[in-house]
Order: C-alpha cells, then sequence, then structure tokens
C-alpha cells in the first residue's frame, strides 16, 4: 500500500512538474512574441470587447477581416504599403484575436464578431466601406453583409469559408476543444510548446503549396500565434462557427451588394470548388476569380493579383462617389 501511495505521489508529481516546465515555457514564448511585435494600432471598446485596429492612408474605407488563427498583420504585412495611397485602410484584430480581448460571455459566432464590426464600422465614422475577409472572415463578412446591410457597400472575399465543409481540415483537427475550462488550460500548459514544436508542419498546411514568405514571422504576425490569448480565441471561433455556419450559408443568396471571391485552386485549407466556385450557383452577380497553383494566403504568395482582385471591386463599388 505504501510503495503505490508512493507511485501515485510520484507520478503526480511528474506531471506537476511536466505541466509548470510548460507553463513556464508559454509565458516566455508569449513575451517573445509580443516584444518583436507590439500593438500596431489604436484600440476602442466596444459591447464590452477592447478591439484593436490600425487606421492608414486616405481615400474610399476598405475594412480588412482576417481568418482562423490570423491578425490584421495578414493585410497590414502583404497589402497596405500598397493601397494606402488610394484607399482608407482599416484592419482589425477579431474578438479575441491578436491584441483585441473579447467580452466576458460572448462566445465568439459569426454574427456576434459581425455585430462588433459594424459596430466599429459606425464608431470609425466609415460611409459604408468595401470589406475584405479572409478565410473564416470571408464567412464573418458575409454574415455582415447579411445583418447589417446598411454598413457594407461591397465584399471582397479571399479564400473564403462559404459554407459547411464537407472535409474539415485534419490540420485544424486539435481545436475541437468543446470546454472552454479545458481550452483554456492546455492555452496555458500544452498548446503553445506544441505549437512552437509543430509551426514549420502547420504553416506548409496553411501556405502549402507555397512557402511561408521569409518575413512572415514579424511582418505577417505569425509569432503572435505563440500566445496563451491566441489559441483559446482561436479555438473558441473554431468551435462556435458550427452553431451559426449552416443558418449563414442557407442565406448567402439573399446578398444584395456586389461579392468577389478571389480562390486558389491548389488550396490545401478550404476546397475552391466546395466553397468558392458554388458561389456561382448560390448568388446571383458573384464574380468568382480562381488563381492557378496557388494555396490558402493569396495576399501573402499572389500580392499583385490579390491587389488587382481588390482594387478592381474597390472600383466596381466606389464608382459612384
Amino acid at each position: 500500500m505504501i510503495i503505490l501511495l508512493y507511485l501515485v505521489c510520484s507520478v503526480l508529481l511528474a506531471l506537476a512538474l511536466y505541466l509548470g516546465v510548460n507553463a513556464y515555457v508559454t509565458r516566455r514564448w508569449a513575451a517573445k512574441a509580443e516584444q518583436l511585435i507590439p500593438p500596431a494600432g489604436q484600440f476602442v471598446e466596444i459591447g464590452g470587447s477592447r478591439i484593436h485596429y490600425v487606421d492608414e492612408g486616405q481615400g474610399s474605407p476598405i475594412v480588412f477581416v482576417h481568418g482562423l488563427g490570423g491578425q490584421l498583420h495578414h493585410f497590414k504585412g502583404p497589402l497596405f504599403d500598397h493601397m494606402k495611397g488610394e484607399f482608407r485602410l482599416i484592419a482589425l484584430d477579431r474578438p479575441g484575436s491578436g491584441y483585441s480581448v473579447r467580452a466576458d460571455g460572448a462566445t465568439g459566432r459569426p454574427r456576434e464578431q459581425a455585430h462588433v464590426i459594424a459596430a466599429l464600422i459606425d464608431r470609425l465614422g466609415l460611409e459604408k466601406p468595401l470589406v475584405v475577409g479572409h478565410s473564416l472572415g470571408g464567412l464573418i463578412s458575409l454574415t455582415l453583409a447579411l445583418e447589417h446591410t446598411d454598413k457594407v457597400r461591397g465584399l471582397a472575399l479571399l479564400s473564403p469559408l462559404t459554407t459547411r465543409a464537407k472535409n474539415p481540415p485534419a490540420g485544424f483537427a486539435g481545436l475541437e476543444i468543446a470546454s472552454p475550462l479545458v481550452r483554456r488550460f492546455l492555452a496555458h500548459t500544452l498548446a503553445i510548446p506544441l505549437a512552437a514544436k509543430t509551426a514549420p508542419e502547420t504553416l506548409a498546411f496553411v501556405f502549402g503549396p507555397q512557402q511561408p514568405t521569409a518575413d512572415y514571422g514579424v511582418a505577417g504576425g505569425g509569432w503572435l500565434g505563440l500566445r496563451p490569448a491566441h489559441f483559446y480565441a482561436t479555438s473558441t471561433d473554431y468551435v462556435a462557427v458550427n452553431g451559426e455556419i449552416d443558418a449563414i450559408a442557407a442565406r448567402v443568396g439573399e446578398i444584395s451588394i456586389p461579392v468577389g471571391v478571389l480562390y486558389g485552386d491548389k488550396d490545401q485549407v478550404l476546397d475552391f470548388e466546395e466553397q468558392g466556385l458554388s458561389m456561382r450557383d448560390r448568388l446571383g452577380g458573384v464574380d468568382v476569380e480562381v488563381l492557378q497553383g496557388i494555396g490558402h494566403m493569396p495576399q501573402f504568395v499572389a500580392t499583385d493579383q490579390t491587389l488587382s482582385f481588390i482594387r478592381k471591386m474597390a472600383k466596381r463599388v466606389f464608382a459612384g462617389d
């Protein structure tokens, strides 16, 4: 009996030590990420959420909404220097992502996030901007157009999620954590050391078949993924979308503003036919462009084509200004 008790205590002590070491490593990774990439813009309180955003340039407004696990540098890094002489560019960290803090009790569901973005548009005094949404940000942008039509002039969607995937990406399976308590525990112990270890494989999956850009870690905000808040927000978003995606997808045909879709035909994260080409049958007047040989991150690996697509949509929606 004494031996058994000793073994149990030894196992518990070893487990506590293991978790403690990982918690310490997590704090070190997070501190380094925040040192390399401090907040880039301003903060505003909206409905209990503290939203971090950048606002650059002058002209007709364009709002950028990033995807799952992303942050505002997914647009600021590759696109803003090319466009801020032509447009007013606003990119935000969605609630919980980047340096934005989600309101207590917030669920992360698309309608909830679309409401925050609509409120940000009002707070900044934007006159019906063009909204650029990437990946999950595409679904949130579609939700914005459905729920807040009077706030938006058009959508330019990059590799968007537009309907429930028949075959969910295997690379995101580890984000399916239903319990917020377990999610938070893992965020502060095991998730970040594991994410750091598997970062090359993760980036190869997200960017493939292209390679991540050399400056993605800092200019693209990649380092910010090594923070507990990032993992918690990403897992929360991944779980939350399941509650609303079918209802949103069923209503896409109701959208009355101009919508354009840009997809790479080698996207490894989302199927370009299921998510992109299918929009031609679901929404009248939608403009769908396909980039040959390009993956899920066209703003980084096909920047010129992405800029041309956004400018074309801006010309279309702001023609009367």
